[in-house]
Order: structure tokens, then C-alpha cells, then sequence
């Protein structure tokens, strides 16, 4: 008893700051999703009218499918390239591909408008190889717009996929490897029935992570294109911050929050149980 008592003692400064700073402003939000106020007037109690509001606006529809767009982007580049890395490097140094994650997103997204600018380096690479043709202004084409904003958020989470999946390969017991190359499998075979069901779990985390970067993705998106052009990278949580403090609609920016992190819990809960 004494000791469940210590336990709780122990624990309970950290949930007084998680209840603070994480459940009091949630509640806050949900709270404020239904009034209308433009956060100094009276608050006017609207009930559901903010969500119906958000639902059947056609300006907001292509937000949140730019979002579920970058989730696709954020995801199968870091996984994919993370785990070709981890295999190859089951016993090399994986350190420095953690380096683009110490980067802020808001340098990230400054150095990549760059490299991506129609002078950049990487117009200038096209060139040098003869791809005139291809080169282009990446982010300020509403066609490849979208894309290279998924390239910078698959670059700045590469590394810590690739750490997460190394990590989950070498704890991988060598015996199954054995036992497969016995059975006659390759490296193809290899990797399909020992190594990629062996590392479920971080696979999972991943898709978590980079899940969550790309449907609350902001800082980037707003160094880079301010959702343009042309709506071409709007993302919720943009929306979010021009309909709170540009356009003073506090009920609104509110219930497009609170469906945003509706969004991420149905999207995630599934990868969650899958993983386990």
C-alpha cells in the first residue's frame, strides 16, 4: 500500500503539468468549438453550427485531403528508405543519418526553398545533366508544390525512422537468420519473413510519428509556400492559424482543431493495434 502510495506521489507533478498544459487547453478548445467569438466580444453559444460549418465548406475539403496527401509523403519515404538503410547497416553507424532531425523544421524549410528555387542546386543539377526540360520552380508550381513540401518532411524524418528500424533489427536474434539461410532463403526471402515481421513494432511507431508530423504539419508549410500557390498546400493546421488570428473566428478555428485531432485518433488507433 505504501509503496502504490509512493508510486502515485511520484507520478502526480508530471500529470498536474500533463493536465495543465495538455487536458486543460484541449477542454478549452472543445469548449470554445461551440461559440462564436472573435476572442475579445461576447461569446455567443452556437452548439454543432461550427462543425456543420467546417464539414460542408468546400474551402476546407482540400486542406484536410492535402494533409492526408503528406501523410502518404511523410511516411512511405522514411519507412521504406529507412528500412532498405537498416537492413544494409545492421551493424554500421547509423548516427549521422539522425542529423537532418536535430535541424529546426523552420532552417529545414528555409535551406530546402533554396536547393528548390528555380536557381537552386537542384535546378542546376538538372541542368548539368542535360534535364533542362524538368526544371522548374518546385514550390512555387501548384503542380509539385504539394510534393516537395512530402520530399522536406520525408528528409527531416529520415534519420529517425532509419534509428528506430536499426534499432529494431539489431535485437533481432541471429539464430533466425541462420535458420533461414539453412532453409535456403536469400536476402529477399530474408528480409520478407524474418526481418520485417521481427521489426512490426518500430514499423508502427514510425508510421505514428511521421503521421502526426504531417497532419499538424505548420512551420514548414508556412516558410515554404504559405499554402500557396493557389490553396496548392493548404494544410488544416494553417487553416487553423488563418481563421484564428487573421480572420478572428475563434469558434471555427477551434472545431477544425478538434476534428483534426479526431482525424489523427482514427488514424492512428489502427496502426497502434496493428503494431502490438
Amino acid at each position: 500500500m505504501r509503496t502504490r502510495l509512493a508510486g502515485w506521489l511520484f507520478v502526480l507533478p508530471a500529470l498536474a503539468v500533463y493536465g495543465v498544459f495538455v487536458l486543460r487547453p484541449l477542454a478549452l478548445v472543445a469548449q470554445y468549438s461551440l461559440y462564436r467569438w472573435d476572442g475579445v466580444g461576447q461569446a455567443v453559444w452556437v452548439g454543432w453550427d461550427n462543425y456543420t460549418a467546417v464539414l460542408t465548406d468546400p474551402d476546407l475539403h482540400r486542406p484536410l485531403l492535402n494533409a492526408l496527401l503528406l501523410v502518404v509523403l511523410f511516411t512511405a519515404g522514411p519507412i521504406v528508405l529507412g528500412l532498405t538503410l537498416a537492413a544494409a547497416l545492421q551493424r554500421g553507424p547509423t548516427l549521422i543519418l539522425v542529423l537532418p532531425q536535430a535541424v529546426p523544421p523552420v532552417a529545414a524549410g528555409l535551406a530546402w526553398s533554396v536547393l528548390l528555387s528555380s536557381t537552386g542546386a537542384v535546378n542546376r543539377t538538372l541542368e548539368a545533366i542535360g534535364l533542362d526540360n524538368v526544371t522548374r520552380a518546385w514550390l512555387g508550381d501548384s503542380s509539385t508544390a504539394l510534393a516537395a513540401v512530402g520530399v522536406i518532411g520525408a528528409w527531416a524524418l529520415l534519420g529517425l525512422c532509419t534509428l528506430l528500424l536499426s534499432a529494431g533489427v539489431r535485437r533481432l536474434d541471429p539464430s533466425l537468420y541462420e535458420a533461414a539461410r539453412l532453409d535456403g532463403a536469400g536476402r529477399w526471402q530474408e528480409f520478407r519473413t524474418v526481418t520485417l515481421p521481427g521489426v512490426r513494432r518500430e514499423i508502427g511507431v514510425c508510421v505514428v510519428i511521421t503521421s502526426l508530423a504531417a497532419l499538424s504539419s505548420f512551420d514548414v508549410v508556412y516558410v515554404t509556400t504559405k499554402g500557396g500557390p493557389g490553396g496548392a498546400t493548404a494544410v488544416p493546421a494553417l487553416e487553423i492559424f488563418h481563421l484564428a488570428f487573421t480572420d478572428r473566428q475563434i469558434g471555427l478555428a477551434s472545431a477544425l482543431a478538434v476534428l483534426l485531432v479526431a482525424v489523427v485518433l482514427a488514424f492512428t488507433a489502427p496502426v497502434l493495434r496493428w503494431s502490438r
